[in-house]
């Protein structure tokens, strides 16, 4: 063989630490020090599905968001509009029409860093809405695509109203050859991920309830 185990092996390491692959979102947040990855004894769940109980790399996180349910929901599920507040998603597009509901299917893109282990510059997603439960829960799957990289997602939202806002929860697990390959590191780039997306909402959300900050 041209390329040794080791080789491969060290290739595909680096292009973990170069390339934050994250289905939720990509980012560059750093991880919270209260915000550790972790195993909880149950997993976030949505008409009760959750998330993939085999899978090695997986993140949970939280937050109070100080706005409406009907704000956070608008934003979460208007997926053509990501764009517009989370600046790690470059596209955007619905593959079907009418409400947002199960079966609904949407395609979005994020940006490559250079990296080894391809030449493509974008990350493509496609993800599929398995179960949802209107102001309460979201759960889709679906791949993360880019020449030489697949991933594999599940994602679970929860949304309950609490004093003065709404307590945003998400998990999320990946599978693949690349992220199994190193899972300290495809967990810290999917935790990023996941609270550089909590980080966008919460201000995006928290700013058109009450208005910028000065």
């Amino acid at each position: 063989m041209s390329v040794t185990r080791s080789t491969r092996s060290a290739r595909i390491r680096t292009a973990l630490l170069a390339l934050p692959l994250a289905v939720g979102v990509l980012g560059t947040a750093a991880v919270p020090a209260g915000a550790a990855p972790h195993r909880p004894a149950t997993s976030l769940t949505c008409r009760g599905e959750g998330v993939d109980p085999q899978a090695r790399v997986r993140y949970r996180t939280e937050t109070v968001i100080h706005a409406s349910l009907r704000t956070i929901w608008k934003l979460q599920t208007d997926v053509a509009r990501w764009p517009s507040w989370q600046p790690a998603v470059t596209t955007a597009k619905r593959l079907d029409h009418g409400p947002f509901r199960a079966g609904s299917a949407f395609r979005w893109t994020t940006p490559i860093p250079p990296n080894p282990a391809t030449d493509a510059t974008t990350l493509e997603v496609t993800s599929t809405v398995r179960q949802l439960r209107h102001d309460s829960c979201l759960r889709w799957t679906g791949p993360a695509t880019a020449q030489g990289l697949r991933i594999d997602g599940v994602h679970v939202w929860n949304f309950t109203k609490v004093k003065g806002g709404v307590l945003v929860r998400t998990e999320e697990t990946h599978t693949g050859p690349q992220v199994d390959a190193d899972v300290p590191t495809a967990t810290k780039l999917l935790g990023q991920g996941l609270e550089t997306w909590l980080s966008d909402l919460k201000t995006t959300a928290e700013s058109r309830t009450h208005g910028p900050r000065p």
